[in-house]
């Protein structure tokens, strides 16, 4: 059985990210979500390719790390269909596979870098964190009329002042922000604050909503319900 060293330095930090993960062995995949939940990052965990590709072609994820021997669909078909869609979102490989030709055949379908089983989590870690960083630069700080989210120090303000917000609603209100201008449905707000296969409600996201607005009712920012769609969060200003 495929095994990882789980020391980590818990001085590395959380990164605060969205991942999938994408493995068929239930201990390791255990273990490599616990590794990174450990690092502040969320992991949705899927055990086949056919539930891996059906997700990411309806969920934005910030990294997917992926074994090649899966069930239903393997790890370069999956591969090959996320380029193919025109997806840029990072991909590193985890393969029990000696041979040189399937690391270079994964990276010529378009993944970013692999790992060969056992490895070491600090090197998952690393290696992860060192894709998102070379995939773009990620803003930390949202600003819309007089409502800041600084998404690194976990912190928001209205007009300058504190605000204070649950851990859910922080979530709800960071994604909106970010998809500003645009209309996101309740489903999709579960689907990008949540791991995937974990129970919310649309009602709690309408409780959330309700509970944001009138905390950022002094920002000159709005939430519209876009009736039979979702929502959008926009600048209140004419």
């Amino acid at each position: 059985m495929p095994t990882i060293n789980t020391e980590i330095d818990p001085g590395n930090g959380g990164v605060n990210m969205h991942v999938l993960l994408v493995e068929d062995d239930p201990v390791l995949a255990d273990g490599i979500e616990r590794i990174l939940s450990g690092q502040g990052m969320v992991a949705d965990v899927v055990h086949n390719g056919v539930t891996a590709d059906s997700l990411l072609q309806r969920q934005e994820v910030a990294a997917v790390v992926l074994d090649i021997g899966l069930p239903g669909m393997d790890g370069f078909e999956i591969v090959r269909r996320l380029r193919a869609r025109g997806s840029t979102v990072p991909v590193l490989l985890l393969t029990a596979r000696d041979a040189i030709q399937d690391r270079v055949h994964g990276l010529e379908l378009g993944a970013d870098d692999y790992l060969v089983k056992p490895f070491a989590a600090p090197e998952l870690v690393a290696r992860l964190k060192a894709l998102v960083r070379r995939s773009g630069p990620r803003v930390t700080e949202l600003q819309i009329g007089g409502l800041v989210l600084d998404t690194f120090a976990k912190r928001a303000r209205v007009n300058g002042q504190p605000l204070e917000l649950s851990a859910r609603e922080w979530a709800v209100l960071e994604y909106l922000m970010r998809q500003a201008s645009r209309v996101v449905s309740k489903q999709q707000i579960i689907d990008a604050i949540l791991p995937w296969g974990e129970e919310v409600t649309l009602n709690a996201v309408e409780v959330y909503v309700s509970r944001i607005r009138s905390k950022i009712a002094e920002a000159g920012v709005s939430i519209r319900t876009i009736r039979g769609f979702g929502y959008m969060l926009e600048s209140a200003a004419p």
